[in-house]
């Protein structure tokens, strides 16, 4: 006898607000055809306002997962059933996976950045002294990452100081890492000896494409590795710092490799890696 036809897609998406330029859904959907799976990734608006409805809306159509962008990172921790350690040492999800019928919070930024800099970059950050900008959600995720990968000295610049003291405090009491807090008045001059220089602020990400952090550029030196989170692939913060000799890595293959992460808690299936990278940079305009 012939097996029953199965038309029902798992569905899996994010939850964001602006979510209308967020191109997660292209790889996604993109490594489920290439594995032949019958799962769809809806990118999906949702109010601050409305999350604790749309988390149960994951429950109710029995959604596989949910990613999570701004500004839900961390609204989201009520109502979850768990979380991982790490996401909750950085007091932030991004990635939600359905175990049963319980809600797992897990975090894979940090860890696609972890990846595009030690794959991409080939570069261990033991012992480095790094400068980050910003302490919002993307900046916890890769400074308690670099700290509990060993690297030796975190700076964390922020323009609010309670936050970035929240940050700091954080990596120093939990984390093996020395962190210090660098106030953000005007324009920041990148310390001698910085080995990686990190933009985790939203500044490059649309709409504002053409605007960069607020450093002073000549201090960035060509023994320096420079890392920006926005995913365009050559913002002008990183046009900046290449033209000084400084090795650069974009925030594309952060955003796949994290998608890839993401993908196998989903499915329980090794991510197409490449079929990802190059769907987005199709879309991108790269290919």
């Amino acid at each position: 006898m012939a097996d029953a036809p199965n038309y029902k897609a798992e569905l899996v998406g994010v939850f964001g607000h602006p979510v209308s330029e967020n191109p997660t859904v292209v790889m996604h959907e993109a490594a489920y055809a290439e594995l032949g799976l019958n799962w769809r990734y809806l990118t999906i608006e949702v109010l601050p306002q409305d999350l604790e409805a749309a988390m149960k809306g994951v429950r109710a159509f029995n959604m596989r997962g949910i990613n999570l962008t701004i500004p839900h990172k961390v609204a989201v921790l009520p109502y979850l059933d768990e979380v991982k350690p790490a996401a909750a040492l950085m007091g932030a999800v991004n990635t939600v996976v359905r175990v049963g019928d319980r809600l797992v919070g897990e975090n894979t930024d940090g860890k696609g950045f972890m990846t595009a800099l030690t794959k991409d970059a080939k570069v261990d950050p033991k012992g480095k002294s790094v400068v980050v900008l910003g302490a919002g959600g993307a900046a916890r995720a890769i400074t308690v990452e670099l700290a509990l990968a060993g690297a030796g000295r975190i700076t964390v610049v922020n323009r609010s100081p309670g936050r970035g003291l929240d940050l700091v405090e954080l990596l120093n009491s939990k984390t093996p890492a020395k962190a210090e807090l660098a106030p953000w008045p005007g324009s920041y001059a990148i310390p001698a000896g910085t080995d990686i220089l990190v933009n985790a602020t939203s500044i490059g990400l649309f709409p504002r494409v053409d605007e960069k952090p607020e450093i002073e550029y000549d201090s960035i030196t060509p023994g320096m590795v420079v890392c920006d989170v926005i995913h365009t692939p050559m913002t002008p913060f990183l046009e900046e710092a290449g033209q000084r000799g400084a090795q650069t890595l974009g925030g594309l293959g952060m955003l796949v490799y994290q998608g890839a992460i993401g993908f196998k808690l989903w499915t329980g299936r090794d991510a197409p890696v490449k079929v990802m990278y190059d769907a987005l940079a199709q879309a991108f305009g790269l290919a």
